[in-house]
């Protein structure tokens, strides 16, 4: 097992997931990483703005987020599972949040208009993990919780695939419980996995109502990824500090949600030794389902198991 390091420079970041292009990192399983991000509109924290333009890529423009990698991962094969696990994540010393300037169903339901945008700039201190802002003179602080909005791979070989949506390979999942301590299950795609991350999110509720987090870059990402050979996977799981949880996407809400539960139902017959007719009887019980976030068009439903919920 290695530590590799990927230093913050143009040729290692991607706005798009790809299997099309040169990686900037070859790994193999069991190997960790660490590097910097930006933040989603390709940020310092000095002149974000100015980092917005796509670039080119071997012809290809990607304008998506901000995203370190693609990184190839030796033993990586297409039917195989990834774990990425997040050793350390310590966000940058800012963040910032808009609403109200997407012209999307949701604003309109909700009777913003293009012309009510907002941007809250938020200052974060690592040392006390809290960030701040102000709205009509009046300072609002939270707690911070960072992870990473955005972890997946090429869901096909070949193409240049939006980081947009959320997919069964990862890609925007912008999951909150995906915090320090946390791992990561992703179905392998293509052979070499091309795996590439960022988003970074300093703080987020379940939904992402506005259309963004409290956005911000991160100072260091620490992730170990491991190939699993033995677990088959049609969409993601998660083991976090806190309980398991299992992902659904889809346009539809309902969908998204079946596609959950019938994930932890599987994860339970795993864990339990559980019927499937007994998993979601128990489950009734002790399972929460959660809208991880409906505003990437993919929308996303996360089913939640507590590790104390059977004592």
């Amino acid at each position: 097992m290695s530590m590799h390091a990927i230093t913050l420079r143009q040729e290692n970041l991607i706005g798009s997931f790809t299997n099309e292009v040169n990686p900037v990192l070859s790994i193999k399983s069991g190997d960790s990483i660490r590097f910097q991000t930006l933040d989603a509109g390709w940020g310092t924290g000095v002149s974000y703005a100015e980092r917005l333009k796509p670039f080119e890529r071997q012809g290809e423009k990607d304008g998506g987020h901000a995203l370190i990698g693609p990184i190839y991962i030796e033993e990586a094969k297409q039917g195989k599972t990834l774990e990425i696990i997040f050793n350390e994540i310590v966000p940058g010393s800012y963040g910032f949040t808009s609403a109200g300037g997407y012209p999307n169903w949701q604003n309109q339901k909700l009777h913003l208009t293009q012309v009510e945008e907002l941007s809250l700039n938020w200052t974060l201190d690592r040392q006390t993990m809290s960030g701040s802002c102000e709205v009509q003179g009046r300072v609002y602080t939270v707690s911070l919780s960072p992870f990473l909005g955005i972890v997946g791979m090429p869901p096909e070989s070949g193409g240049i695939h939006t980081t947009w949506p959320p997919r069964f390979c990862g890609g925007n999942i912008d999951c909150k419980e995906l915090v320090q301590g946390s791992k990561l299950y992703l179905p392998i795609p293509v052979d070499g996995g091309y795996l590439a991350v960022g988003d970074g999110h300093a703080r987020q509720g379940d939904g992402e109502v506005s259309c963004q987090a409290i956005e911000c870059p991160m100072e260091l990402v620490d992730i170990t990824v491991n190939v699993i050979d033995d677990m088959p996977l049609n969409n993601p799981r998660a083991y976090t500090p806190s309980g398991w949880i299992t992902f659904g996407f889809h346009e539809d809400l309902n969908e998204a949600t079946v596609q959950a539960l019938d994930g932890m139902l599987n994860l339970m017959g795993e864990l339990y030794g559980l019927q499937r007719v007994e998993a979601i009887a128990l489950g009734s019980a002790v399972v929460d389902l959660r809208i991880t976030q409906i505003v990437n068009g993919v929308k996303g439903v996360h089913a939640f198991l507590p590790h104390d919920a059977f004592k």
